[in-house]
């Protein structure tokens, strides 16, 4: 495995502990985005994407987070059964993406934290400009363009096949591969 690039965005005046926001390439296929820069103790490490863990409520069965104490949908007291007893030590976040060896883990971090050394250097050159794309986090961009060989890349929209009606019906008329409200 080899990462092809690193796209760091620093985070100006953060009072917390969070640096800098970055995005890996991975054989120059394969992105992998919102990892964290955060100060530790020892310095800064990496910390893998991740997303909050939720419950249903018992009454009206809606997704909230562990930590909250209400219902987001009917208002109801939440109190969450052993699969997430708000009363409980317990794990708030699950990562979306991770390393699955510490030699794969040392691999991502050494070349992120370099970058980001790199990019602190950077910052302070007159003209600086982040190469972090603000526009990978728009939900209607599939793909960051700039990642793509341009012989790998999808044809122009002209050139793309249609929708057939049947397929615009079956994903509720949205552009989307998934369609709307799945997830």
């Amino acid at each position: 495995m080899e990462i092809t690039e690193i796209r760091i965005k620093l985070m100006e005046s953060s009072e917390d502990r969070l640096r800098a926001f970055c995005s890996i390439t991975i054989d120059g296929c394969f992105v992998v985005r919102d990892l964290k820069i955060i100060d530790g103790a020892n310095g800064p490490f990496v910390a893998m994407p991740s997303r909050k863990l939720t419950g249903h409520c018992n009454r009206c069965h809606h997704k909230n987070h562990l930590r909250a104490s209400y219902c987001n949908h009917c208002g109801h007291k939440l109190s969450f059964d052993s699969d997430g007893a708000l009363d409980s030590p317990q794990k708030l976040y699950a990562d979306v993406a991770h390393p699955i060896n510490s030699e794969c883990r040392e691999l991502i971090q050494d070349a992120v934290i370099h970058e980001f050394e790199a990019e602190l250097s950077r910052c302070q050159q007159p003209g600086y400009r982040s190469r972090y794309d603000d526009d990978f986090a728009d939900a209607g961009e599939d793909v960051d363009t700039a990642l793509i060989d341009p012989a790998h890349a999808s044809p122009s929209p002209s050139k793309q096949r249609k929708p057939s009606e049947q397929e615009e019906k079956r994903v509720g008329g949205n552009d989307s591969e998934f369609g709307a409200g799945i997830f």
